[in-house]
């Protein structure tokens, strides 16, 4: 890939669209926080392996995973920075969704959701650092930005955190206002994550349409590894077909909106950045409704074999 193309790209951003950044964080991860119990924790301590295999999947074994891709492929460092922040980030109710859609365990998608949303308040800004300063040109690149470890962390964590705790609060102690609040901040959130993934795709796509479309495949094949990811450990685990289907759209999906709030919010808008998660953004829905229609095909299809069989 072109370093120029991409490296050289950067989305200008004025202090207020930055503090407007922060703010949407903060409503993205409140209204998350609203629609979670502690019931939806509770799956762990009953079935502690298959969860808690789950969310390390999500949470470790995705950005492992990442990382063995950039390192096979070497793309340029801010298309790598874009990865490693997609991967750090958790899934979100999109995942729940499509288990739905796809006859999955829709209670277990719940619970992993639940555990990864909370566990990124900690986790994710520490992967995105990590992962960056493991693999060189990134870590050149962080550097060339000037971002201060402690201050990234402590800013992610209180973007992340504070609100999370807050709408679980509000969630255990008032679940009626919860209820009105959510019902009320979802269709915010969701426009929200619908203009960023937008933004994000319109102010690169001088980036996404050219370079010989070379972030078009790389994508693709990030995204069908997590989903594969996902199936795989779900076998590893003898887990029942409808987990397998369930885990599989738990590390597949990741909350793109989240990546670019962080990237545009915390970076800067690194082009080469913007554009692969912003393009994850739109992709991975796709690539999940495409898998749905697989699992639902393949069920169909199993169906009928049994009934000619009998």
């Amino acid at each position: 890939m072109g370093s120029v193309s991409l490296d050289g790209i950067e989305v200008a951003l004025s202090p207020t669209f930055q503090l407007f950044m922060s703010i949407s964080l903060v409503v993205m991860m409140f209204t998350v926080a609203l629609g979670l119990r502690v019931a939806d924790f509770r799956g762990l301590a009953r079935e502690p392996v298959p969860v808690a295999g789950g969310a390390l999947t999500q949470l470790i074994g995705l950005p492992v995973l990442t990382f063995a891709l950039v390192l096979l492929i070497r793309p340029d460092p801010s298309v790598a920075l874009g990865m490693f922040v997609v991967a750090s980030c958790p899934g979100g109710n999109v995942s729940n969704a499509l288990t739905m859609f796809a006859r999955g365990d829709t209670a277990f998608s719940v619970s992993l959701t639940a555990i990864s949303s909370v566990m990124s308040a900690f986790l994710t800004p520490i992967t995105i650092l990590l992962l960056s300063n493991l693999y060189a040109p990134t870590a050149a690149l962080i550097q060339s930005m000037d971002i201060g470890v402690l201050p990234f962390l402590l800013r992610t964590f209180a973007l992340l955190g504070l609100p999370l705790a807050a709408g679980i609060t509000v969630a255990e102690r008032y679940p009626e206002v919860a209820e009105r609040m959510r019902k009320l901040l979802r269709p915010v959130a969701f426009m929200i994550l619908v203009s960023l993934i937008v933004v994000g795709a319109y102010a690169n796509r001088d980036v996404l349409f050219g370079s010989g479309m070379l972030i078009f495949p790389l994508v693709g094949l990030h995204n069908a590894l997590a989903f594969a990811l996902g199936g795989a450990v779900a076998l590893l685990l003898q887990l029942s077909l409808p987990r397998v289907r369930a885990l599989s759209f738990e590390v597949g999906i990741q909350n793109a909106g989240l990546g670019l709030v962080i990237l545009l919010a915390q970076f800067g808008g690194s082009g080469g950045a913007v554009a692969v998660t912003a393009l994850w953004g739109i992709w991975h829905i796709l690539a999940g409704f495409l898998l749905v229609g697989v699992y639902r095909s393949w069920e169909y299809w199993t169906s009928r074999r049994d009934q000619t069989a009998e």
